[in-house]
């Protein structure tokens, strides 16, 4: 899937729609993501860490 790159500031961002994150079971409300880069390549994979800047009811 070809995505386009928005700008944001000084940089860049790619904005990932809801059906990528059902495909990867991340709730953006409590879960992060991690990236890593091999070779020429961007992979994103759901993080085991959960968000730190949750409100505690």
């Amino acid at each position: 899937m070809d995505r386009k790159l928005m700008r944001n500031g000084n940089g860049w961002v790619l904005c990932l729609n809801s059906t990528i994150l059902d495909l990867l079971k991340v709730d953006p409300k409590t879960d992060m993501v991690e990236y890593v880069m091999e070779h020429d390549k961007l992979i994103i994979a759901k993080s085991k860490k959960k968000r730190a800047d949750l409100e505690l009811v």
